[in-house]
């Protein structure tokens, strides 16, 4: 008789498939576990930088370069081209005003000048020729008119004496006729010698103003030569300096041409260049302040140069109060230029954790001192030594402020001693 053989239900090969399997699901199950938790890195104290949270005094500013200059500067250009025919000084010599500097020579200029004066000179000849002849005129005018009312006068006498005498009957109409006749001639051509007076006068007179006018404008056209003339002397414009000298006898210079400036000795000022990116929030009367012999001086900007050159525009500050002693132009300042007035705000030092965190976030370091961790904060104005902590962090805290750029995605960092 058969007998039934029942299968065994846990056989050596399944046990193994699923120990296998249990062991994959083990395996992917602690790979989940231990990458979904925090990853640590083990850091040396000795190499990171530690800083405290503070509340503490916090002014907005940046550090500029300013160079000192003249408060005043006249820049010194050729008025008319020329020739170079003699200094009177030499670069650096202390000046006063009309002090003569050199000389240019300019043949064309010199020949022009001498023809002007030579058409004014001629002007002058022609105008006193024509007042004579004039007066001559006007003198033969007058014996004419003298003439002519003597003429007048007699005919007037004779015509009323005649008619007199006809009324009378004791001459005839023929002789009365004739007297009359005179006398209305004689009336006609003294009314035509007056007028004639009269508008020869006008004429003359007419004549002599536009020939004043033409010897006016002459005499303009004359003394604006000579000042072109008398502009190739260089001389000082004020009291100063002659600074920046570049001529040298016998080298020609182009009308516009520089020579050279006149710096005053009427203060300093200082002239700053400042990146472009602040332009927008620089204005007159910004404050500044730098060191000089132990001794902080400050600054206020007066005018601003809007114009950008090479990423960069310029400022012109002047002193506050007092100059400091034995300051000198040329001389380079580094400036602290205030982009605020001073608050109390919560500080963290600069450091390197800004470039990789951007100041989203920083590791903050436990209490206990043996750990940090990755904490969200909120920064808001800087300056070249703190940022403002706006949250995120309290005083007291301590964070690392050094760089962070071997640490990744680490959340957590383990500080050995």
């Amino acid at each position: 008789m058969d007998r039934v053989i029942q299968k065994k239900k846990w056989s050596n090969k399944r046990l193994m498939t699923i120990a296998g399997v249990t062991g994959v699901v083990v395996l992917v199950a602690g790979s989940i576990f231990f990458t979904s938790g925090k990853s640590k890195l083990n850091v040396d104290t000795e190499r990171i930088t530690v800083s405290e949270i503070k509340k503490g005094p916090f002014q907005e500013f940046i550090p500029v370069n300013g160079v000192v200059m003249p408060l005043t500067t006249i820049y010194l250009d050729a008025v008319e081209g020329g020739q170079v025919e003699e200094k009177y000084v030499e670069d650096g010599a202390m000046l006063k005003k009309g002090d003569p500097i050199l000389k240019l020579s300019n043949i064309d200029e010199e020949l022009s000048l001498a023809s002007q004066e030579s058409a004014v000179f001629g002007e002058q000849t022609q105008m006193q020729i024509a007042h004579n002849n004039a007066q001559q005129n006007t003198v033969s005018k007058l014996n004419q008119m003298a003439d002519v009312d003597n003429a007048f006068k007699e005919a007037e006498r004779v015509y009323l004496l005649d008619k007199s005498l006809y009324e009378q009957k004791a001459i005839g109409l023929q002789e009365y006729q004739a007297a009359k006749n005179n006398y209305d001639y004689q009336v006609r051509r003294k009314r035509l010698t007056t007028q004639i007076l009269k508008q020869d006068t006008a004429l003359t007179r007419q004549q002599e103003q536009q020939a004043q006018e033409h010897y006016a404008q002459m005499k303009n056209a004359l003394t604006l030569m000579r000042k072109k003339v008398g502009s190739l002397t260089l001389r000082a414009p004020i009291d100063g300096q002659l600074t920046s000298m570049d001529a040298e006898v016998g080298q020609n210079k182009n009308k516009g041409e520089h020579l050279g400036q006149i710096d005053a000795q009427n203060g300093f000022k200082v002239r700053v260049d400042i990146e472009e990116h602040y332009l927008s929030r620089i204005y007159n009367g910004l404050m500044g302040d730098f060191v000089f012999a132990d001794k902080t001086y400050k600054l206020t900007i007066k005018k601003v140069y809007t114009q950008v050159t090479n990423g960069r525009f310029q400022v012109d500050m002047q002193f506050v109060g007092a100059v400091p002693k034995g300051i000198r132009k040329g001389q380079t300042l580094q400036i602290r230029l205030a982009l605020s007035d001073e608050t109390t705000a919560l500080l963290v030092p600069k450091g390197g954790f800004y470039q990789q965190t951007g100041g989203n976030w920083i590791f903050k370091v436990s209490e206990d001192g043996k750990t940090a961790y990755k904490t969200d904060i909120q920064i808001g104005r800087q300056n070249p030594d703190y940022y403002e902590v706006l949250q995120g962090l309290k005083p007291g805290d301590k964070v690392i402020t050094s760089s962070y750029e071997s640490y990744g995605d680490i959340q957590e960092l383990v500080l050995k001693q």
